[in-house]
């Protein structure tokens, strides 16, 4: 006679149970997890962004512009807040069809690279002292910026720094054109600190 192989249902019932208690311990850390990697995300594209006004500045010799704005279409506005950027040799809120305009080196505002923020940081808030960073071309600023860009999570979560989950970065660019990433719930000394 063959035995029977498989579960049975007490065994089934009490797996189930356990694996229910570790789902419900893990799934707030997933949720802080994910939070962590959208605003990580949203920082690097910030950063290289910027890093791409940078390099297409000394490239050119020309002024290039990293812009937050309200939208990519043909309504975009400059904005101090935003996930939304465009790097543009001039102003991409100004003109008829604005950020709506595809890449192009000789069509107003001849925008080098846009980014729209729908692409998976939506749940995130970047949020900057001044709404353009013009560099020139030699990769400095052609003024002294105003504060920094720091992106967090806008679901309410707040920053580690403030004893929330959510670990916020800033984005620091100096006068001499110097751009990097760093945390400002890191302690002095740390080399990722602000």
């Amino acid at each position: 006679m063959k035995a029977l192989r498989g579960f049975s249902l007490i065994e089934l019932i009490v797996g189930m149970a356990i694996l229910g208690i570790l789902m419900s311990l893990a799934i707030p850390t997933f949720r802080d997890w994910l939070r962590n990697i959208k605003v990580r995300t949203a920082a690097e594209s910030v950063l290289n962004g910027l890093q791409l006004a940078r390099a297409e500045a000394v490239r050119r010799n020309a002024r290039v512009r990293f812009s937050l704005v309200t939208t990519i279409d043909d309504t975009c506005a400059l904005a101090n807040a935003g996930p939304n950027w465009v790097v543009s040799v001039d102003d991409p809120s100004t003109g008829v069809d604005k950020c709506a305009t595809p890449p192009s080196d000789t069509v107003a505002p001849r925008i080098i690279q846009l980014h729209s923020g729908s692409d998976g940081t939506t749940t995130t808030t970047v949020a900057a002292g001044q709404s353009e960073y013009l560099f020139t071309g030699l990769g400095r600023l052609s003024a002294a910026p105003n504060g920094v860009i720091d992106v967090t999570s806008s679901t309410g979560a707040t920053c580690i720094a403030l004893g929330g989950p959510v670990r916020c970065l800033r984005i620091v660019v100096s006068l001499g054109g110097q751009i990097r990433m760093c945390d400002p719930a890191l302690p002095d000394g740390d080399t990722q600190a602000c």
